[in-house]
């Protein structure tokens, strides 16, 4: 069985990254996939808006949806 492991490090002066938690195994072989992002690159919010399923992208539609649903009130 497969275990991932997912880490936010900082890498150190050469290039080192170091990794340590209880639940790796010494002795254990293991794949490491490094995704490195910009030292100044912050997600914002304003990203995220209307990036999830069932998530709206403007107030308008938010607004349509639920008068929408209203007119199919008994």
């Amino acid at each position: 069985m497969q275990q991932a492991l997912r880490k936010e490090v900082i890498i150190k002066s050469g290039g080192i990254i170091e990794i340590q938690s209880s639940e790796l195994q010494e002795g254990t072989r293991a794949e490491v996939i490094i995704l490195v992002g910009s030292p100044s690159q912050k997600p914002s919010l304003r990203n995220l808006i209307g990036a999830g399923k069932g998530c709206f992208a403007s107030p308008g539609e938010v607004d349509r949806f639920l008068r929408h649903e209203r007119d199919q009130w008994p």
